[in-house]
């Protein structure tokens, strides 16, 4: 009995069917994905072109040699405001520095110069030198509608790992921290997406791919994300970030005094701002309003006090630089004002404040 001989194996067919499956796979794979995952993907690919690398460089003379030298201060993230050049980040990152640049995502490095800073909210802009050509602005949003649980995500270069994406949702909505300027920080949004050093300046998305926030801080007894991140609402960068470009600084309201520090009223156990002194001749002098002044023996008095602003209790100047921010130069606000026990209202005109 004799067989005929099969060939078990083509090594032309098994050829055909790798690249059948090769073609193939990238479709099952994406088919896997889930929409969330979908949705993630695509405002990344959109967004990460948006997102830069800032280092802070600070100019340090040499005590023996006097010559000068550079010493990196510290980096962060930051994005494309618009076509101009402008990148936003935060002051903290730019804090102490003489010397900024810029990594764009093609990883070309551009020197940048400060535009200008707020402190008080932890908000600089930087301005990019040379072509502006190819730039990818981050599309701008809105945070008065957020709610909590909303799907965030986190674009920045943490530990300088460039373009690191991290996903989350808004855990809490309105929380004030302890600013760098020195006032409090309010209306922060709280979110569990991780947020580490290096993450301050980049921005934080919605899920159609909008800047609702920057990232700013974390809490964490190890310096690492905990969970617990900060982001400054993009309603607040929107306010302060124009006014920067325009002016290099941000023209605020406010009563055009001056005020004892807060640590000064608390420990004499008074709440409210001790106004320290009213200029001569303005409105505030012409209705009555007076700062400290000397006793008969040269000790020194306080006399007015600020207790209210249009009715909202104020604690300290913290509260008053808070409350003036929701006014405009040349509406009309009443004060509460208390000297010497006796409580009396007087209404001032907000002026520009220095």
């Amino acid at each position: 009995m004799t067989f005929k001989k099969t060939k078990l194996f083509c090594p032309a067919l098994f050829i055909f069917l790798c690249l059948v499956w090769l073609a193939v796979l990238p479709a099952k794979v994406a088919a896997q994905l889930t929409e969330e995952e979908k949705n993630t993907i695509a405002v990344v690919k959109r967004t990460q072109n948006s997102v830069v690398y800032v280092t802070n460089i600070k100019l340090v003379v040499d005590f023996f040699s006097w010559t000068e030298e550079k010493i990196p201060r510290g980096t962060g993230s930051g994005f494309i405001w618009d076509d101009q050049g402008h990148i936003i980040t935060n002051y903290h990152v730019i804090e102490d520095g003489d010397i900024f640049s810029v990594t764009l995502p093609d990883q070309n490095q551009r020197q940048a110069k400060l535009v200008g800073k707020e402190p008080a909210k932890d908000i600089a802009v930087l301005k990019i030198e040379g072509n502006l050509k190819g730039l990818y602005p981050v599309k701008i949003g809105s945070s008065a509608s957020l709610q909590v649980g909303q799907k965030v995500i986190a674009i920045g270069n943490p530990f300088g790992f460039d373009h690191t994406v991290t996903a989350g949702i808004v855990s809490a909505l309105g929380r004030s921290m302890p600013g760098v300027g020195g006032v409090t920080i309010r209306d922060m949004i709280q979110t569990d997406a991780s947020i580490n050093p290096g993450n301050s300046g980049g921005p934080l998305l919605n899920s159609a791919g909008e800047l609702i926030g920057m990232n700013t801080m974390i809490i964490s007894p190890s310096g690492a994300s905990s969970g617990i991140g900060f982001a400054i609402p993009v309603d607040t960068i929107k306010k302060i970030v124009p006014q920067i470009i325009k002016y290099g600084r941000v023209i605020r309201p406010g009563l055009g005094l001056t005020y004892l520090p807060d640590n000064y009223a608390r420990r004499l156990g008074i709440e409210g701002v001790i106004i320290y002194e009213v200029p001569a001749g303005s409105e505030a002098y012409k209705k009555g309003m007076r700062g400290l002044t000397r006793g008969r023996f040269g000790r020194i008095l306080i006399q007015d006090i600020i207790k209210e602003v249009d009715g909202k209790k104020v604690n300290s100047f913290d509260d008053l630089y808070n409350l003036l921010e929701n006014y405009k130069i040349g509406d009309t606000v009443t004060l509460t004002l208390e000297r010497n026990g006796q409580k009396r209202k007087v209404q001032l005109t907000l002026v520009q404040s220095d």
